[in-house]
Formats: structure tokens, C-alpha cells, sequence
């Protein structure tokens, strides 16, 4: 980063910070502007990051949230606080479930089935058999007086 071209570009001093990890068995570099911080305090932010951009990848990607509703801080944060209660209502229906469901499939189903009326509990662990039809109940005739 001494050249003329990213002196240009770039304005503030940058800091390479270069770690081990060890679960993937390689180098990691990363460029910060934060100096003040430790090389593992800065991994640690990264690694955290990654975990955030892979929830919204799902989210993105389970509950078809291409963009955002409006473009206020308050919509947009409404609109992330009902995907994740949405998410977490899937993982919740997914645990429960006897069917190794997929989270995807999971998604999918219930939205294709959002306006039939089933037990949720028997068609999570049995999704593709007929539900079992209710008796009709029988309603006694009002007479005027």
C-alpha cells in the first residue's frame, strides 16, 4: 500500500494484521485501520462478522428477504426483527420435529401450506400423508320466537 495509486485511494494508515487458524489450518490477513487493538482481538471481530453475514445469507436465502420494505432505520430494523423471530420459529419447528426436515424445505412447505388448515404438530413429523378428515359439527337451528 506505498504506491502512488493507493496513497490516492486510501487516505488513512492501514495496519496488516496476519493469524494462524487453526481449525482451517492456514493464514489468515486482514487490513484494519484499528491500531490500537491486538492482532487476536482483531480476528476475533472478523471471525464474528463472518457469522453475522452467514445469518443474513440465511435469511436471505429462507425467507426470500431480497430487499428491505422502506428505507427508514426503524423499517428496516422492524424488518430484520421479524426474520429472525421468523428463523427462529422455523429452528424451533425444526427441532421439534420427528421428520429430518431441511430448514429450507421446512420454509418452503409451510409457506406453499400457509392457508390450509392442518394439525402443525401431526404434519411435522408426517408432511405427506392426508390429514385426517374432522367431523363436522353439528349445529343445533336457531328458532325465532
Amino acid at each position: 500500500m506505498t504506491s502512488s495509486h493507493a496513497a490516492d485511494r486510501c487516505t488513512v494508515p492501514l495496519r496488516q494484521v496476519t493469524i494462524w487458524d487453526e481449525t482451517q489450518q492456514r493464514r489468515v490477513t486482514f487490513l484494519t485501520n484499528l491500531m490500537h487493538l491486538a492482532a487476536s482481538t482483531i480476528a476475533a471481530i472478523y471471525k464474528e462478522r463472518w457469522q453475522i453475514e452467514r445469518l443474513f445469507k440465511a435469511l436471505k436465502q429462507h425467507l426470500k428477504i431480497m430487499t428491505f420494505v422502506g428505507p427508514s432505520e426503524n423499517a428496516v430494523q422492524v424488518q430484520i426483527w421479524i426474520a429472525l423471530i421468523a428463523m427462529l420459529l422455523l429452528k424451533f419447528l425444526q427441532l421439534k420435529s420427528t421428520c429430518p426436515w431441511s430448514l429450507s424445505n421446512l420454509a418452503a412447505l409451510l409457506r406453499f401450506n400457509l392457508l390450509t388448515y392442518r394439525d402443525l404438530w401431526a404434519w411435522l413429523d408426517a408432511p405427506f400423508e392426508r390429514p385426517v378428515p374432522r367431523p363436522v359439527p353439528i349445529q343445533g337451528m336457531l328458532f325465532a320466537r
